[in-house]
């Protein structure tokens, strides 16, 4: 991990913080030791008790609730995580085949993969300053590419990964004229051994299935390098650019 350039951020926000890569990435940055560091967790869900850690909880349809706590608190970020996502839930998965496809599932993935970093972005608009810096990761996918789309399938989830890159996309740009030291980008973080993940890592190597704390080392050395000379980039977690 580039502690140096991890050590510049002092006001950390993490959404989606109760899954497996938000726990993880709040419990890398509570280790390192840097003074005056405040950490957020924010989350639908009531998060584990993790000490150095301020819980607040999350609702995408009323995204000014947030705002207002921050602003409360005189919270600007310098760095944010949006980790929000599904894939899945008891009976249904990713479709196949557009006979599957049902658009009231996609409406859903939409929110839960795009919709909600929107919204977050919207809360968290106008706590920032022109004049500070802000890296803004959000975790993106993949299959998320179009690019790099050759086996077909999972159209929800791909349409909803895609929107979000397309979101952020856009979001650089707006926010490189409003806040010309932000960095507004997109991470895949590599299939992780998570909730998420859990029922399609059958045909997964090894080698390839990540655990939470190695996926969050990846994500923050990401964010340690990002810069406002190349805001809008979509990165592999090893750091290299992936094709939209």
């Amino acid at each position: 991990m580039n502690s140096g350039g991890l050590s510049r951020f002092r006001r950390v926000l993490v959404a989606g913080a109760s899954g497996g890569i938000g726990q993880a990435l709040l419990h890398a940055l509570n280790s390192e030791p840097v003074e005056g560091r405040k950490l957020y967790g924010v989350s639908r869900s009531q998060m584990p008790d993790l000490p150095g850690v301020e819980w607040l909880p999350w609702n995408a349809n009323q995204p000014e609730l947030l705002g207002k706590r921050l602003a409360q608190a005189d919270f600007c970020p310098d760095l944010v995580i949006a980790c929000m996502g599904k894939l899945h839930q008891s009976e249904r998965g990713p479709e196949k085949k557009l006979a599957e496809f049902d658009a009231g599932w996609c409406e859903e993935l939409m929110w839960a993969n795009c919709y909600s970093h929107l919204a977050l972005a919207s809360a968290l608009q106008p706590l920032l300053k022109r004049d500070k810096e802000l890296v803004w990761l959000s975790l993106s996918a993949m299959v998320g590419s179009i690019g790099d789309n050759h086996l077909g399938g999972w159209y929800s989830y791909r349409m909803s990964k895609a929107a979000l890159n397309m979101a952020m996309k856009n979001l650089s740009i707006e926010w490189a004229r409003r806040f010309p030291l932000s960095s507004v980008n997109l991470v895949h973080p590599g299939t992780t051994d998570t909730a998420l993940s859990k029922p399609f890592q059958r045909n997964i190597p090894a080698s390839r299935l990540y655990n939470s704390d190695q996926t969050a080392h990846r994500i923050l050395q990401v964010a340690a390098q990002a810069n406002s000379a190349e805001t809008g980039s979509f990165y592999h977690w090893d750091g290299s650019k992936l094709p939209w």
